[in-house]
């Protein structure tokens, strides 16, 4: 007989039983259910509302059915309707009346909220964790590789000739921010809703703040209303996962571009690669195309919970159950990516090489020459558009910069002179940066030491 319905005359259909049950998705929250459970029970003994006998007698049952359910023994069957059903179910079959009192002082509603920030703590300790991981493979490939340079790019178009590193460390920065966001996150996720009820609060004599501390939480969400029916901080830390996807999106895009013939920079491993089942020549960046692809998921999630939640009025709504299946799928599409995406670029060699050749003379190196004007006391703008015509020269002649004849440059400007020609290679390029947090070989170090130290 389900916990809920003493007050009527028929089951619910078996129809309506199936399509209602949510024990596939919170049935993997079995641990964070008996913890809070054991938590609210040893609350009610300290609060003489049960017996300190009773109270050891339900927590010895509870880790008995913990192990049941890890072990594979105590089957989550669907008929129980949720895990909470389950474990108070099984409880009773196991000791009897005492185990009817677990359920005092409290509500599936408050039950539930704890249990999804008790997963929510978790897991952003380990997404924490993994995107901590991943910022060392980028600071690893950063150190590698701090004196190749490679173009950067604004529209997909070359722009100005970069080291590698200082890209990466872009990558790392992105991450830092993500993780300052988690942590923030946590702040709100490391609040205990139990003991707040159905909605209303309790006429017992319970004390939330001891249940929160036997939980190690960080206090309580204090009105009872909000404890039951909010699922921002849900909602905030599918958001930080959507950011994080984004930026592990944004690499993979890259690895995807550099994998390929035209730009010939990132030769990936084998082991982290595939074919083709007819053209046997390919070697295609699978795993950078499914962390790019797999961002729908978690975008998916966000926008699922959104709108799931923005039109329930006060307080819980059976519609709230669908909030895991968002959160779960969410946090566990952004594990795997991080941890594959780490993967990946750990088994990813790149030519050192491939640009720097290519680039000296490039007209990537076009705002040198305005820079170079503008050191000669000729107005920004005016150099602008002094280099605009050199560059014209280049394109209808079919040439680079350094090819371009001291005469013919004379001719558009008498401010050039022999000297010009040094600052026309990508080496000269980047070691000409002087701006703090630019890609100069000496800031590059800098920033390289700064996250050595904080990565630790």
């Amino acid at each position: 007989m389900a916990i809920w319905n003493s007050r009527f005359k028929k089951p619910l259909a078996e129809i309506a039983l199936k399509f209602s049950s949510s024990i596939d998705i919170d049935g993997k929250l079995y641990n964070e259910d008996i913890d809070g459970s054991k938590a609210h029970v040893r609350m009610l003994a300290k609060q003489k509302i049960i017996s300190l006998s009773e109270s050891k007698k339900i927590i010895k049952a509870l880790d008995g059915i913990r192990k049941k359910i890890s072990s594979g023994k105590l089957k989550l069957d669907w008929r129980k309707e949720d895990i909470h059903s389950l474990i108070e179910e099984r409880l009773v079959e196991k000791i009897g009346n005492v185990g009817k009192k677990l359920h005092t002082a409290r509500s599936r509603n408050d039950q539930v909220a704890l249990d999804e920030r008790l997963y929510m703590r978790k897991e952003i300790k380990e997404l924490i964790k993994l995107t901590r991981s991943i910022q060392k493979t980028f600071l690893e490939k950063a150190e590698q590789y701090k004196n190749t340079i490679i173009p950067g790019y604004t529209h997909l178009q070359r722009a100005q000739p970069l080291l590698f590193a200082h890209q990466l460390i872009a990558y790392i920065s992105m991450l830092d921010r993500d993780v300052e966001r988690l942590n923030d996150c946590m702040k709100r996720a490391d609040k205990s809703p139990l003991g707040a009820a159905a909605l209303a609060g309790t006429t017992l004599n319970t004390d939330r703040n001891l249940v929160a501390k036997f939980l190690g939480m960080n206090g309580i969400v204090e009105n009872s209303l909000d404890a039951v029916s909010s699922r921002d901080v849900m909602i905030e830390l599918i958001s930080a996962c959507s950011i994080i996807m984004m930026h592990l999106s944004r690499f993979s895009e890259e690895m995807v571009l550099w994998s390929s013939q035209e730009f010939g920079f990132a030769d990936i491993d084998d082991s982290f690669a595939t074919g083709s089942s007819l053209m046997p020549q390919k070697k295609n960046p699978d795993i950078a195309e499914l962390v790019r692809g797999k961002v729908g998921r978690v975008y998916g999630s966000l926008f699922g919970l959104l709108t799931i939640m923005k039109a329930l009025p006060l307080a819980y709504n059976r519609d709230m159950q669908e909030d895991k299946v968002h959160l779960l799928e969410a946090v566990n599409t952004t594990k795997d990516c991080l941890l594959l995406s780490s993967e990946l670029l750990k088994h990813t060699n790149f030519r050192k090489n491939r640009f720097e050749k290519e680039l000296d003379g490039d007209l990537s190196l076009a705002t040198e020459l305005v820079d170079y004007l503008v050191r000669k006391n000729v107005p920004f703008r005016e150099a602008h558009h002094i280099v605009g015509k050199i560059v014209a020269v280049c394109w209808d002649q079919n040439k680079k910069l350094n090819e371009i004849l001291l005469a013919d440059y004379k001719k558009i400007s008498s401010k050039f002179e022999q000297g010009v020609y040094k600052y026309l290679t990508a080496r000269s390029c980047v070691e000409n940066r002087k701006s703090s947090g630019s890609t100069s070989p000496k800031e590059v170090e800098r920033q390289l030491h700064f996250w050595k130290k904080n990565l630790q």
